[in-house]
């Protein structure tokens, strides 16, 4: 093992998912060839490299792809650039300066620009609160999925499924390839998190009840899982089992970002993305760093991550050439319940342009009223709009409505209660 080296880039990545891949794909198209991508697991790709079902790649390659093909194919799109894996990111420092150690032991990496693509994590058990022992059986999806695609592993034949978001409906892909028979899917709300029609694809193709209202009250077990204990109000009830799939309340995977100079998006669990701050051209506090993918706000598909990849790639190379310097001052962007979160959460007055402006929110909880945007007090868009927390929506401003302003507001006006589905 050598000293501490010193390492210069262009670009660094950190992050070789969708939306790290994607980006240096479009960094290297554009002719740009001095990136480094940093990834900490033994090869790239990302999540999709271990999710063995077909659903991936139709809008990025114009065709249907399983998750490994899809990581495959963004992996080779980057061939010929530096790419290092079991490389660990240890600090992030001003002005894209990186602490990092790899397989010849700790240098410094100094960039131009640096790419934030950490992904995102689900929600272990710990934080979740749960009662009862710690058997062996409890897991959470992406483990679920790397015992079964990777290590060719059948953890257990009859477990639960906790939660109803959209990777709660990809768990049951997973589980039907491994010739698993999941006993229930169970949703503490009166309705799905997830669009219809998974619900009904679940009772009426998988064969799999799905139990609304239904409160998850204990795990059983001593050595490994043999059931759970269920309130759906009516007295505690109990379901025989020998798993549990902790599944959805994804999060950013911000263990390097929250130690670091750069600024925070609230605090998880609370509103806010819980991710770092950007403004419109994907910008950080530090204008040096830029973050895309799932570290802006939680889960989203891989499609939208290489499509946030190749954008941040394409605000990177306007910044190296010189056309994008930071603003001395920004409008912020903020939002009231039941609006979860906006971002960018910042605007640059001085980068504005005839473009419009395109802001995405999520809802906290079912919400049916008015979206409406308000500048300095003023509102300037709004529409009615029916928002589920597993919905993203989106809109455009006229960049020409921010010219002197000091605020821009989001919020929910006039709601009424969303109907059950």
């Amino acid at each position: 093992m050598s000293g501490h080296r010193s390492i210069s880039a262009e670009v660094a990545i950190i992050g070789a998912g969708p939306a790290g891949l994607a980006c240096a794909q479009a960094l290297k198209k554009a002719g740009l060839r001095d990136i480094v991508i940093l990834e900490r697991e033994a090869e790239a790709g990302g999540i999709p490299r271990h999710c063995g079902h077909t659903g991936y790649g139709l809008a990025e390659f114009s065709r249907l792809m399983t998750g490994p093909g899809y990581a495959r194919r963004l992996v080779d799109g980057v061939a010929g650039l530096d790419l290092r894996t079991k490389t660990t990111v240890l600090r992030l420092e001003p002005n894209g300066v990186l602490q990092i150690t790899d397989r010849d032991g700790p240098a410094t990496l100094s960039a131009r620009a640096v790419l934030l693509a950490l992904g995102a994590r689900e929600t272990p058990r710990s934080a979740r609160l749960l009662t009862g022992a710690r058997p062996w059986g409890v897991m959470n999806t992406g483990m679920l999925q790397q015992m079964i695609y990777l290590q060719n592993r059948k953890p257990f034949e009859r477990p639960v499924v906790i939660g109803t978001e959209l990777v709660s409906f990809s768990t049951l892909l997973t589980l039907r390839h491994a010739g698993i028979k999941p006993v229930a899917l169970i949703e503490p709300c009166h309705r799905i998190t997830a669009r219809r029609p998974a619900d009904l694809i679940t009772r009426f193709c998988f064969r799999v009840p799905v139990l609304l209202n239904t409160k998850l009250h204990r795990i059983l077990g001593t050595e490994r899982v043999e059931g759970i204990e269920i309130d759906r109000g009516n007295g505690i009830e109990r379901i025989d089992c020998d798993g549990v799939i902790l599944t959805g309340q994804f999060r950013p995977e911000t263990a390097l970002v929250v130690p670091s100079h750069l600024a925070l998006d609230g605090v998880v669990n609370e509103t806010g993305t819980g991710g770092p701050v950007i403004d419109q051209f994907m910008r950080c506090s530090d204008p040096s760093y830029f973050a895309a993918g799932n570290l802006l706000r939680g889960i989203e598909t891989a499609g939208q991550c290489f499509r946030e990849g190749r954008a941040a790639a394409s605000n990177i190379l306007e910044t190296l050439r010189g056309n994008l310097p930071p603003a001395p001052a920004y409008i912020p962007v903020t939002h009231a319940e039941p609006v979860a979160y906006v971002y960018p959460q910042r605007i640059d007055p001085l980068g504005t342009t005839d473009q419009p402006l395109l802001f995405k929110f999520r809802a906290m909880r079912p919400a049916r009223g008015r979206l409406q945007v308000s500048i300095d007090g003023k509102v300037v868009w709004s529409r009615c709009i029916q928002a589920l927390p597993e919905r993203r929506l989106a809109w455009h401003l006229p960049a020409r409505l921010l010219t002197g302003a000091q605020n821009v507001h989001v919020e929910i006006t006039g709601e009424k209660p969303s109907p059950a589905r």
